[in-house]
């Protein structure tokens, strides 16, 4: 089989070695591409010259590895839920930073924390007037004009834009519940000079994040009500402190990749506020635990694992993801 003598589609050719690489029978890819108009002969045959091609051959023991990694996911979704890992997303007050680190960074779980952010002075002073009155002179990056492109967040580098951020508050207190404008991890606004009287405001995690930790291992998120993260997943472990306002969030495990229907990398097709159960049904299989977060909350995202975020009100929050271990953060690789 060549792209030259077949006469199927190209995207008929890849669509039909791929399945059939992983285990769909043959009769079954006859009827789907008879079942798109191509004669009955002509689908036997374009299905004979793919079991009999080197290149399939090869395709089918990828087929057979990825079966297998799949097999060995599920297996670890099934314990996760016999523990009752996919009922709820847990909440912990008072945790010690050794348990938090035994249960929940090395046991790649998700958590809410309470009782780390006591002493930040942020939880008490931070509102939009503040904010503007400490730095509103200082020019930040803002993600804009996202409500044009649902694939704004992947092609962040299309939306980029420079103002004050004295100019940006004001369209966060005027501009109403939107979509449209946030200022994302993207950007290195929190290591400004002109963001050290806010830096102040905050403090480590005592015991759980490097108390050295620079304003580059640092972020600040702040946007309206509206905005969404969409589903996506970290390649590092990190630690979202909510500030001011609240936000919905929603996890699901880095084991259930394979429901996920990952594109662009890191991202999800998947809407996970109106998932479309007719062109994503695995997603239905996945476990998904959600909460809102007040201020003064901690959420601890696994490296790896799947998360959306909704902000319910004028949001603030900070992400941590130096954590205090011995041979640092783990990072996922990116696939090559």
């Amino acid at each position: 089989m060549s792209r030259e003598n077949s006469r199927l589609t190209p995207e008929w050719q890849s669509w039909l070695v791929e399945n059939l690489a992983l285990g769909v029978s043959h009769d079954e890819a006859v009827r789907a591409l008879t079942g798109s108009g191509v004669a009955e002969d002509v689908a036997r045959e374009e299905v004979a010259s793919v079991l009999a091609h080197p290149y399939y051959q090869a395709a089918l023991r990828v087929g057979r590895r990825y079966g297998w990694l799949e097999s060995v996911m599920d297996t670890y979704s099934s314990l996760h839920r016999q523990a009752g890992g996919h009922q709820t997303l847990e909440r912990r007050e008072g945790l010690s930073p050794e348990e938090f680190f035994t249960r929940y960074y090395f046991g790649h779980r998700p958590v809410v924390l309470r009782g780390f952010m006591e002493d930040w002075p942020a939880l008490r002073r931070w509102t939009l007037a503040y904010l503007a009155e400490r730095a509103g002179d200082v020019e930040v990056e803002v993600m804009t004009g996202r409500n044009a492109n649902p694939d704004h967040s992947p092609e962040y580098e299309k939306h980029r834009s420079t103002m004050r951020f004295r100019d940006y508050l004001r369209m966060i207190e005027t501009g109403g519940e939107t979509n449209d404008y946030y200022m994302v991890p993207r950007n290195e606004n929190w290591a400004r000079e002109g963001f050290g009287a806010l830096r102040e405001d905050v403090r480590a995690p005592r015991g759980i994040i490097d108390a050295d930790s620079g304003p580059d291992m640092m972020t600040l998120l702040l946007g309206p009500a509206g905005t969404v993260t969409p589903l996506h997943h970290d390649n590092m472990n990190v630690l979202l402190a909510q500030v001011m306002g609240r936000k919905h969030v929603k996890l699901i495990p880095s084991f259930q990749r394979h429901l996920m229907y990952p594109r662009f990398g890191t991202f999800s097709e998947v809407d996970a506020e109106r998932p479309d159960p007719a062109r994503h049904p695995l997603y239905a299989e996945a476990n998904v635990v959600e909460a809102v977060l007040e201020p003064g909350d901690l959420v601890f995202i696994p490296v790896g694992w799947w998360h959306w975020v909704r902000a319910l009100d004028v949001s603030a929050s900070v992400t941590f993801h130096h954590f205090r271990v011995p041979k640092g953060n783990t990072f996922l690789p990116t696939p090559r």
